[in-house]
Order: C-alpha cells, then structure tokens, then sequence
C-alpha cells in the first residue's frame, strides 16, 4: 500500500475514535442534563453523528486490510494491473491518453490517476499491448487500445537501473 494512503486513513481513524470516544460522549451527556430526550435536537444529532462515526471508522478499518492485504507478487509483470501506467488510443476521442491504475483513494481523472475500479480501470485491468479495451460509460462505449504498457514491476526495475547508475557515476 502506498505510504501516503496509509497515513491519510491513519490519521481519518484517529480524528473518528478521538471524536467516537471523546467529543460525542460530552455532547450526549450534555444533551441528556436537558431533560425530555424525546424531543431534544441535540440528542438525537449527537446519537446520528455516533452511528455515522461508527460506521465511517468500520469502512476505513475494512479498507485498510484491504490494501494491507495487496500482494505485489501477485501483481502481473505483462498486463496492465495495480500501479501500471499505460498509454492507450481512444478511438472515440481520436486520441493517445496516458492512464496510470491507482487505488480508489489516489484516483484523480484529470491527473491520469485512474481506480482499478473504475470502468476505465477495470476495462485496462489484465490488457496487453495491442489489445483493445471496450469501456461502458455513461456517454455510451469507447474502445481503448493498450499502446504502451509499464508495470509496476517495469518501474521498481528502473529506479534500481537508475540507482545502480547513480552509484557507477
């Protein structure tokens, strides 16, 4: 899992269970000193505020074992996976875009930052050079073509030819 994306859902689970288990108590306890909590606002948004909280930490545990659970061996080395960058033609668009396949956190389309899970991404998913991928979207199908292809093992194999001549120089 990218360094980043585990420290921005680190510190999002911090801030939910400082406020879960600080801030929400207090505001309850003083909700309940008003009396009737039939008709008390404050109650009742604090108690909703609790069950979105919850529900909200138990995402973010679920997707941190998620990403936890990515295993780069099992990442192809001659498709396009996680963390591949691949340039395609857009037949529709009459154009060569460049995509990178990223998790959902880092997705970013006007970036090339495209999910694994998107159409986009899940069409890419498992392509080779020179085949076409045929992407259902809301605007209707775009056939995309696998021009270029760089897996994630492509580039950890760069930076070490890029470190080995770095060291030589």
């Amino acid at each position: 899992m990218p360094e980043h994306i585990k420290k921005q859902l680190l510190a999002e689970i911090a801030i939910l269970e400082h406020e879960l288990s600080h801030e929400l108590p207090a505001e309850i306890k003083k909700a309940v000193a008003m009396g009737d909590l039939s008709e008390n606002a404050e109650y009742h948004m604090a108690k909703q505020r609790q069950t979105f909280v919850n529900a909200r930490l138990g995402q973010l545990k679920r997707r941190m074992a998620e990403l936890s659970l990515v295993n780069l061996s099992n990442i192809p080395r001659d498709k396009a996976g996680f963390g591949s960058t691949v340039v395609v033609y857009d037949s529709t668009k009459d154009e060569e875009i460049e995509y990178r396949l990223v998790t959902s956190e880092e997705s970013d389309v006007v970036k090339g930052l495209i999910s694994t899970t998107s159409p986009i991404g899940r069409g890419i998913v498992g392509k080779r050079v020179g085949d076409i991928a045929t992407i259902v979207t809301p605007n209707g199908k775009r056939e995309l073509e696998i021009l270029k292809l760089t897996t994630i093992h492509d580039e950890a194999g760069e930076d070490l030819t890029e470190e080995a001549a770095g060291a030589v120089e």
